[in-house]
Protein backbone atom coordinates (compact mmCIF):
# COMPACT_ATOMS: atom_id res chain seq x y z
CA UNK A 1 0.00 0.00 0.00
CA UNK A 2 1.58 3.61 -0.99
CA UNK A 3 2.39 5.38 2.10
CA UNK A 4 0.91 9.66 2.56
CA UNK A 5 4.50 11.06 1.85
CA UNK A 6 4.25 8.56 -1.52
CA UNK A 7 1.18 9.80 -2.35
CA UNK A 8 1.25 13.88 -1.81
CA UNK A 9 4.37 12.88 -3.88
CA UNK A 10 2.92 11.12 -6.90
CA UNK A 11 -0.21 13.53 -6.68
CA UNK A 12 -1.38 14.75 -9.94
CA UNK A 13 -2.96 18.20 -10.75
CA UNK A 14 -6.70 18.43 -11.05
CA UNK A 15 -8.11 19.10 -14.28
CA UNK A 16 -7.27 23.01 -14.96
CA UNK A 17 -5.80 23.55 -11.94
CA UNK A 18 -1.80 23.57 -11.22
CA UNK A 19 -1.81 21.33 -7.55
CA UNK A 20 -3.18 17.72 -6.91
CA UNK A 21 -5.88 16.72 -4.52
CA UNK A 22 -3.41 15.67 -1.87
CA UNK A 23 -1.93 19.36 -1.89
CA UNK A 24 -4.97 20.94 -1.51
CA UNK A 25 -6.67 18.96 0.87
CA UNK A 26 -2.94 19.46 3.33
CA UNK A 27 -3.58 23.18 2.74
CA UNK A 28 -7.57 23.22 4.00
CA UNK A 29 -6.60 20.70 7.15
CA UNK A 30 -3.40 22.78 8.14
CA UNK A 31 -5.73 26.11 8.03
CA UNK A 32 -9.23 24.42 9.10
CA UNK A 33 -7.99 22.25 11.13
CA UNK A 34 -4.93 22.87 13.02
CA UNK A 35 -5.79 26.82 13.10
CA UNK A 36 -2.80 27.21 10.57
CA UNK A 37 -3.00 30.91 8.99
CA UNK A 38 -3.34 30.86 5.01
CA UNK A 39 -0.03 32.39 5.06
CA UNK A 40 1.22 30.10 7.50
CA UNK A 41 0.08 27.42 5.74
CA UNK A 42 1.93 28.07 2.11
CA UNK A 43 5.37 28.42 5.07
CA UNK A 44 4.38 25.31 6.87
CA UNK A 45 4.05 23.03 3.82
CA UNK A 46 7.54 24.75 2.08
CA UNK A 47 9.11 23.83 5.33
CA UNK A 48 8.62 20.59 5.76
CA UNK A 49 9.02 19.46 2.39
CA UNK A 50 12.67 21.32 2.19
CA UNK A 51 13.47 19.57 5.35
CA UNK A 52 12.13 15.64 4.45
CA UNK A 53 13.72 16.44 0.90
CA UNK A 54 10.08 15.90 -0.77
CA UNK A 55 10.32 18.29 -3.29
CA UNK A 56 6.48 19.49 -2.96
CA UNK A 57 4.89 22.26 -4.72
CA UNK A 58 4.10 24.89 -2.22
CA UNK A 59 1.14 27.36 -3.15
CA UNK A 60 1.16 30.97 -2.64
CA UNK A 61 -1.31 31.41 -0.04
CA UNK A 62 -3.69 33.58 -2.23
CA UNK A 63 -4.25 30.45 -3.82
CA UNK A 64 -5.23 28.54 -1.04
CA UNK A 65 -7.61 31.45 0.08
CA UNK A 66 -9.44 30.49 -3.46
CA UNK A 67 -9.65 27.32 -2.99
CA UNK A 68 -11.28 27.66 0.85
CA UNK A 69 -14.13 30.34 -0.81
CA UNK A 70 -14.72 27.78 -3.78
CA UNK A 71 -14.91 24.98 -1.04
CA UNK A 72 -17.19 26.95 1.12
CA UNK A 73 -19.42 28.60 -2.25
CA UNK A 74 -19.81 24.53 -3.27
CA UNK A 75 -20.99 23.74 0.07
CA UNK A 76 -23.67 26.55 0.28
CA UNK A 77 -24.72 26.18 -3.40
CA UNK A 78 -24.84 22.17 -2.86
CA UNK A 79 -28.39 20.25 -3.84
CA UNK A 80 -30.09 19.53 -0.77
CA UNK A 81 -32.46 16.60 -0.35
CA UNK A 82 -36.00 17.63 -0.33
CA UNK A 83 -37.86 15.76 2.66
CA UNK A 84 -40.15 17.41 5.73
CA UNK A 85 -37.81 16.13 8.22
CA UNK A 86 -35.11 18.93 7.81
CA UNK A 87 -34.30 21.53 11.47
CA UNK A 88 -32.63 24.32 10.48
CA UNK A 89 -30.16 25.91 13.37
CA UNK A 90 -30.59 30.08 12.64
CA UNK A 91 -28.74 32.81 14.34
CA UNK A 92 -26.86 36.23 13.28
CA UNK A 93 -22.95 36.64 13.28
CA UNK A 94 -22.05 39.78 13.79
CA UNK A 95 -18.97 42.46 12.55
CA UNK A 96 -18.60 45.62 13.18
CA UNK A 97 -20.74 48.81 11.45
CA UNK A 98 -23.97 47.75 10.34
CA UNK A 99 -23.44 44.15 9.33
CA UNK A 100 -25.08 41.17 10.28
CA UNK A 101 -24.51 38.07 8.38
CA UNK A 102 -27.54 35.42 9.27
CA UNK A 103 -26.66 31.72 8.89
CA UNK A 104 -28.34 28.78 9.03
CA UNK A 105 -27.21 25.33 9.28
CA UNK A 106 -29.29 22.13 8.43
CA UNK A 107 -29.79 18.52 9.49
CA UNK A 108 -32.39 16.23 8.55
CA UNK A 109 -33.92 14.43 11.66
CA UNK A 110 -33.22 10.96 10.16
CA UNK A 111 -29.71 12.05 10.36
CA UNK A 112 -29.16 13.53 14.13
CA UNK A 113 -26.70 11.57 16.07
CA UNK A 114 -27.85 9.25 18.58
CA UNK A 115 -28.90 10.38 21.59
CA UNK A 116 -25.66 10.93 23.94
CA UNK A 117 -23.87 12.68 20.73
CA UNK A 118 -23.40 16.22 20.14
CA UNK A 119 -23.92 17.39 16.72
CA UNK A 120 -20.89 18.13 14.74
CA UNK A 121 -19.52 20.12 12.17
CA UNK A 122 -19.22 17.94 9.77
CA UNK A 123 -22.83 17.03 10.47
CA UNK A 124 -24.19 19.82 9.14
CA UNK A 125 -25.33 21.53 5.76
CA UNK A 126 -24.95 25.11 4.67
CA UNK A 127 -28.31 26.32 4.09
CA UNK A 128 -27.92 29.89 3.76
CA UNK A 129 -25.64 32.59 3.89
CA UNK A 130 -27.03 35.92 3.74
CA UNK A 131 -25.08 39.24 5.04
CA UNK A 132 -27.16 42.30 5.79
CA UNK A 133 -26.69 45.78 7.37
CA UNK A 134 -29.52 45.56 9.08
CA UNK A 135 -32.22 42.43 9.92
CA UNK A 136 -35.90 42.85 10.82
CA UNK A 137 -38.39 40.28 11.91
CA UNK A 138 -39.58 40.67 8.23
CA UNK A 139 -36.73 40.41 6.75
CA UNK A 140 -35.59 37.28 8.72
CA UNK A 141 -39.28 36.03 6.79
CA UNK A 142 -38.39 37.42 3.69
CA UNK A 143 -34.95 35.54 3.98
CA UNK A 144 -36.48 32.03 5.62
CA UNK A 145 -39.50 32.38 3.27
CA UNK A 146 -36.60 32.73 -0.20
CA UNK A 147 -34.55 30.04 1.46
CA UNK A 148 -37.23 27.18 1.57
CA UNK A 149 -38.05 28.32 -2.23
CA UNK A 150 -34.39 27.74 -3.34
CA UNK A 151 -33.38 25.01 -1.46
CA UNK A 152 -36.80 23.02 -2.26
CA UNK A 153 -38.13 22.03 1.62
CA UNK A 154 -39.91 23.67 4.84
CA UNK A 155 -38.21 22.81 7.60
CA UNK A 156 -40.31 20.75 10.36
CA UNK A 157 -38.04 22.83 13.13
CA UNK A 158 -36.35 25.46 13.92
CA UNK A 159 -34.08 26.23 16.30
CA UNK A 160 -32.97 29.55 17.34
CA UNK A 161 -31.92 32.15 20.64
CA UNK A 162 -35.23 33.84 20.48
CA UNK A 163 -33.49 37.02 19.22
CA UNK A 164 -36.09 39.49 18.82
CA UNK A 165 -35.70 39.73 14.73
CA UNK A 166 -35.40 35.67 14.70
CA UNK A 167 -38.05 35.09 16.24
CA UNK A 168 -40.21 37.57 15.23
CA UNK A 169 -39.21 36.47 11.39
CA UNK A 170 -39.48 32.92 12.56
CA UNK A 171 -43.16 33.62 14.07
CA UNK A 172 -44.07 35.17 10.54
CA UNK A 173 -42.88 32.15 8.97
CA UNK A 174 -44.74 29.55 11.30
CA UNK A 175 -48.36 31.81 10.00
CA UNK A 176 -47.58 30.39 6.59
CA UNK A 177 -46.24 26.92 7.49
CA UNK A 178 -48.06 25.53 10.38
CA UNK A 179 -45.92 22.38 10.08
CA UNK A 180 -42.75 23.90 11.39
CA UNK A 181 -42.07 24.26 14.97
CA UNK A 182 -39.76 26.62 17.12
CA UNK A 183 -36.99 25.45 19.62
CA UNK A 184 -35.56 27.76 21.98
CA UNK A 185 -32.19 27.16 22.75
CA UNK A 186 -31.59 25.67 25.88
CA UNK A 187 -28.48 27.46 27.50
CA UNK A 188 -30.24 31.12 25.83
CA UNK A 189 -33.40 30.08 27.85
CA UNK A 190 -30.86 28.66 30.54
CA UNK A 191 -28.90 31.98 30.40
CA UNK A 192 -32.02 33.83 30.97
CA UNK A 193 -33.09 32.03 33.87
CA UNK A 194 -29.46 33.08 35.74
CA UNK A 195 -30.42 37.05 34.51
CA UNK A 196 -33.42 36.68 36.34
CA UNK A 197 -31.83 35.64 39.70
CA UNK A 198 -28.07 37.61 39.09
CA UNK A 199 -29.51 40.85 37.31
CA UNK A 200 -30.82 43.02 39.98
CA UNK A 201 -29.38 41.05 42.79
CA UNK A 202 -27.29 43.33 45.31
CA UNK A 203 -24.71 40.33 46.33
CA UNK A 204 -24.06 39.87 43.08
CA UNK A 205 -23.22 43.61 41.91
CA UNK A 206 -21.20 43.68 44.91
CA UNK A 207 -19.01 40.15 44.07
CA UNK A 208 -18.87 42.07 40.29
CA UNK A 209 -17.68 44.85 41.92
CA UNK A 210 -15.20 43.19 44.06
CA UNK A 211 -14.01 40.99 41.68
CA UNK A 212 -13.28 44.24 39.14
CA UNK A 213 -11.16 46.16 42.05
CA UNK A 214 -9.09 42.73 42.88
CA UNK A 215 -8.26 42.38 38.80
CA UNK A 216 -6.69 45.93 38.98
CA UNK A 217 -5.02 45.56 42.32
CA UNK A 218 -3.19 42.03 42.07
CA UNK A 219 -2.73 41.62 38.57
CA UNK A 220 0.83 43.65 38.82
CA UNK A 221 2.01 41.98 41.60
CA UNK A 222 3.25 38.88 43.34
CA UNK A 223 -0.16 37.63 43.14
CA UNK A 224 -0.92 37.59 39.75
CA UNK A 225 -1.54 34.19 39.73
CA UNK A 226 -4.45 34.42 41.60
CA UNK A 227 -6.03 37.49 38.77
CA UNK A 228 -9.73 36.93 38.75
CA UNK A 229 -10.79 35.74 34.80
CA UNK A 230 -11.53 38.70 33.05
CA UNK A 231 -15.45 38.88 32.33
CA UNK A 232 -17.47 38.40 28.78
CA UNK A 233 -18.31 41.42 27.18
CA UNK A 234 -21.43 39.31 25.98
CA UNK A 235 -23.15 36.92 26.91
CA UNK A 236 -22.19 37.59 30.37
CA UNK A 237 -25.05 35.63 31.63
CA UNK A 238 -23.77 32.25 29.54
CA UNK A 239 -19.95 32.50 30.90
CA UNK A 240 -20.20 32.75 34.70
CA UNK A 241 -18.38 29.10 35.05
CA UNK A 242 -14.95 30.72 34.82
CA UNK A 243 -15.59 33.19 37.29
CA UNK A 244 -17.39 30.88 40.22
CA UNK A 245 -15.09 28.40 39.86
CA UNK A 246 -12.24 31.04 40.69
CA UNK A 247 -13.96 32.21 43.91
CA UNK A 248 -14.36 29.05 44.91
CA UNK A 249 -10.63 28.29 44.78
CA UNK A 250 -9.57 31.30 46.33
CA UNK A 251 -11.97 31.04 49.23
CA UNK A 252 -10.23 27.81 49.51
CA UNK A 253 -6.72 28.90 49.20
CA UNK A 254 -7.39 32.25 51.60
CA UNK A 255 -9.16 29.72 54.06
CA UNK A 256 -5.95 27.26 54.34
CA UNK A 257 -3.27 28.38 51.88
CA UNK A 258 -1.14 25.48 50.70
CA UNK A 259 2.42 25.80 50.60
CA UNK A 260 3.18 26.42 47.08
CA UNK A 261 0.88 29.57 47.59
CA UNK A 262 2.94 30.47 50.76
CA UNK A 263 6.10 30.34 48.97
CA UNK A 264 4.71 33.60 47.08
CA UNK A 265 2.73 35.74 49.34
CA UNK A 266 2.43 35.96 53.16
CA UNK A 267 -1.07 35.01 54.89
CA UNK A 268 -1.48 38.65 55.26
CA UNK A 269 -0.96 40.24 51.86
CA UNK A 270 -3.80 37.00 50.99
CA UNK A 271 -5.50 38.22 53.22
CA UNK A 272 -5.18 42.06 52.35
CA UNK A 273 -6.20 41.21 48.91
CA UNK A 274 -8.09 38.37 48.91
CA UNK A 275 -9.72 38.11 52.31
CA UNK A 276 -13.08 39.81 51.37
CA UNK A 277 -14.10 36.78 49.74
CA UNK A 278 -14.83 35.18 52.88
CA UNK A 279 -17.80 36.88 52.87
CA UNK A 280 -19.35 35.70 49.88
CA UNK A 281 -18.92 31.71 50.61
CA UNK A 282 -22.59 31.23 51.24
CA UNK A 283 -23.15 33.24 48.53
CA UNK A 284 -20.84 30.97 46.15
CA UNK A 285 -22.30 27.76 47.19
CA UNK A 286 -25.81 29.09 45.83
CA UNK A 287 -24.49 30.05 42.54
CA UNK A 288 -22.37 27.44 41.97
CA UNK A 289 -25.10 24.76 42.65
CA UNK A 290 -27.22 27.06 40.11
CA UNK A 291 -24.28 27.00 37.67
CA UNK A 292 -24.49 23.51 38.03
CA UNK A 293 -27.95 22.99 37.44
CA UNK A 294 -27.52 24.82 34.02
CA UNK A 295 -24.53 22.66 33.23
CA UNK A 296 -26.37 19.47 33.43
CA UNK A 297 -29.93 20.54 31.93
CA UNK A 298 -28.00 22.54 29.06
CA UNK A 299 -25.50 19.17 28.36
CA UNK A 300 -28.24 16.51 28.47
CA UNK A 301 -30.56 18.67 25.68
CA UNK A 302 -27.79 19.56 23.41
CA UNK A 303 -26.77 15.60 23.46
CA UNK A 304 -30.28 14.17 23.83
CA UNK A 305 -32.22 16.40 21.66
CA UNK A 306 -35.72 17.12 22.65
CA UNK A 307 -38.15 14.33 22.22
CA UNK A 308 -41.02 12.62 24.00
CA UNK A 309 -40.06 11.56 27.61
CA UNK A 310 -36.70 13.88 27.62
CA UNK A 311 -38.04 15.90 30.64
CA UNK A 312 -38.08 12.83 32.70
CA UNK A 313 -34.74 11.85 32.09
CA UNK A 314 -33.56 15.53 33.05
CA UNK A 315 -35.39 15.53 36.03
CA UNK A 316 -33.67 12.11 37.08
CA UNK A 317 -30.57 13.83 36.12
CA UNK A 318 -31.45 16.80 38.70
CA UNK A 319 -32.42 13.87 41.40
CA UNK A 320 -28.89 12.49 41.59
CA UNK A 321 -27.26 16.16 42.45
CA UNK A 322 -25.75 16.31 45.85
CA UNK A 323 -28.06 18.78 48.38
CA UNK A 324 -29.58 21.17 46.43
CA UNK A 325 -31.10 23.79 48.04
CA UNK A 326 -34.53 25.25 47.73
CA UNK A 327 -33.30 27.85 44.99
CA UNK A 328 -31.60 25.25 43.06
CA UNK A 329 -34.30 23.07 43.60
CA UNK A 330 -36.29 25.49 41.94
CA UNK A 331 -33.78 26.60 39.17
CA UNK A 332 -34.32 22.31 38.02
CA UNK A 333 -38.03 22.88 38.27
CA UNK A 334 -38.08 25.70 36.00
CA UNK A 335 -35.70 23.86 33.23
CA UNK A 336 -37.91 20.78 33.32
CA UNK A 337 -40.78 22.64 33.04
CA UNK A 338 -39.25 24.28 29.80
CA UNK A 339 -38.65 21.31 28.08
CA UNK A 340 -41.91 19.60 29.12
CA UNK A 341 -43.29 22.25 27.01
CA UNK A 342 -40.88 22.13 23.94
CA UNK A 343 -40.93 18.13 24.11
CA UNK A 344 -45.06 18.67 23.18
CA UNK A 345 -43.88 19.48 20.24
CA UNK A 346 -42.41 16.44 18.62
CA UNK A 347 -44.21 14.04 17.29
CA UNK A 348 -44.37 10.63 18.74
CA UNK A 349 -41.30 8.76 17.31
CA UNK A 350 -39.44 12.61 16.48
CA UNK A 351 -36.33 13.85 17.84
CA UNK A 352 -35.12 17.72 17.30
CA UNK A 353 -31.80 19.34 18.15
CA UNK A 354 -32.28 21.35 21.33
CA UNK A 355 -30.09 23.76 20.91
CA UNK A 356 -27.91 26.02 18.51
CA UNK A 357 -24.13 25.04 20.47
CA UNK A 358 -23.14 23.45 16.96
CA UNK A 359 -23.53 26.82 14.99
CA UNK A 360 -22.06 28.25 18.04
CA UNK A 361 -19.27 26.50 17.79
CA UNK A 362 -18.66 27.73 13.56
CA UNK A 363 -18.94 30.88 14.68
CA UNK A 364 -16.23 30.56 16.86
CA UNK A 365 -13.79 28.36 14.34
CA UNK A 366 -14.80 30.82 11.92
CA UNK A 367 -13.68 34.08 13.83
CA UNK A 368 -10.43 32.36 14.13
CA UNK A 369 -9.92 32.05 10.85
CA UNK A 370 -10.69 35.64 10.08
CA UNK A 371 -8.32 36.85 12.83
CA UNK A 372 -7.52 40.14 12.12
CA UNK A 373 -9.91 40.87 9.18
CA UNK A 374 -13.10 40.67 11.91
CA UNK A 375 -12.08 44.34 12.69
CA UNK A 376 -12.72 45.38 9.03
CA UNK A 377 -16.06 44.02 8.73
CA UNK A 378 -17.45 41.14 6.42
CA UNK A 379 -14.74 40.54 3.80
CA UNK A 380 -15.26 37.89 0.61
CA UNK A 381 -13.61 35.69 3.11
CA UNK A 382 -17.34 34.92 4.45
CA UNK A 383 -17.89 32.56 2.15
CA UNK A 384 -15.04 30.79 3.70
CA UNK A 385 -18.13 29.80 6.17
CA UNK A 386 -19.47 26.84 4.49
CA UNK A 387 -15.66 25.34 4.29
CA UNK A 388 -15.94 24.53 8.31
CA UNK A 389 -18.65 21.96 7.46
CA UNK A 390 -16.73 20.64 4.59
CA UNK A 391 -15.33 16.88 4.23
CA UNK A 392 -11.47 17.48 3.56
CA UNK A 393 -10.92 14.04 1.04
CA UNK A 394 -9.31 14.27 -1.77
CA UNK A 395 -12.75 12.99 -3.58
CA UNK A 396 -15.21 15.93 -2.41
CA UNK A 397 -12.74 18.59 -2.68
CA UNK A 398 -11.77 17.58 -6.65
CA UNK A 399 -15.77 17.83 -6.83
CA UNK A 400 -15.88 20.68 -4.93
CA UNK A 401 -13.51 22.88 -6.75
CA UNK A 402 -14.52 21.19 -10.48
CA UNK A 403 -17.99 22.57 -8.79
CA UNK A 404 -17.21 25.93 -8.47
CA UNK A 405 -14.66 28.30 -9.84
CA UNK A 406 -13.07 31.55 -9.53
CA UNK A 407 -15.68 33.56 -10.85
CA UNK A 408 -18.51 32.31 -9.16
CA UNK A 409 -16.73 33.22 -5.94
CA UNK A 410 -16.36 36.66 -7.46
CA UNK A 411 -20.03 36.57 -8.48
CA UNK A 412 -21.48 35.38 -5.29
CA UNK A 413 -18.77 38.45 -3.33
CA UNK A 414 -20.60 41.01 -5.77
CA UNK A 415 -23.88 40.50 -5.18
CA UNK A 416 -23.81 39.98 -1.30
CA UNK A 417 -21.37 41.78 -0.13
CA UNK A 418 -20.70 45.03 -2.45
CA UNK A 419 -18.30 47.46 -1.25
CA UNK A 420 -17.02 46.18 2.11
CA UNK A 421 -15.86 48.27 4.98
CA UNK A 422 -12.38 47.17 4.46
CA UNK A 423 -12.41 48.86 0.67
CA UNK A 424 -14.46 51.72 2.38
CA UNK A 425 -11.56 52.61 4.73
CA UNK A 426 -8.92 51.69 1.65
CA UNK A 427 -10.35 54.22 -0.64
CA UNK A 428 -11.18 57.37 2.21
CA UNK A 429 -7.62 56.97 3.34
CA UNK A 430 -6.20 56.79 -0.48
CA UNK A 431 -8.78 59.68 -1.15
CA UNK A 432 -7.39 61.94 1.79
CA UNK A 433 -3.70 61.22 0.99
CA UNK A 434 -4.60 62.33 -2.27
CA UNK A 435 -6.16 65.47 -1.22
CA UNK A 436 -3.43 66.47 1.40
Amino acid sequence: MTNPIQRLCDDRPIASHGYGPGIVCLFLQLVLTAGVSLRGASRVIEIVSAALGLELPAPHWTTGRHWLLRLGHATLVAQKTAADDWAWIIDHSVQIGQEKCLVILGIRLIDLPPRGQSLRHEDMELIALTPAKSWTRAQVHAALEETAVRVGHVPRAIVDDHGVDIHGGVALFQERHAQTVEIYDAKHKAACLLKARLEKNPRWAEFQTRVGQTRCSVQQTELAFLTPPAPKTKARFMNLDRQLAWGKRVLAIVRKPPRTVRRSVCDERLKEKLGWIEGFADDLTEWSQWQQVIDVGVTLVNRQGIYRGVSRSLARQFSHLDALNDSGKQLAAELVKFVRGHERLAGATERFPGGTEVLESCFGKFKQLEKQQSRGGFTQLVLGFGSLLAKLVPEKVCEALQGSAVEDVREWVSRHLGVTVFAQRKMAYASATEDG
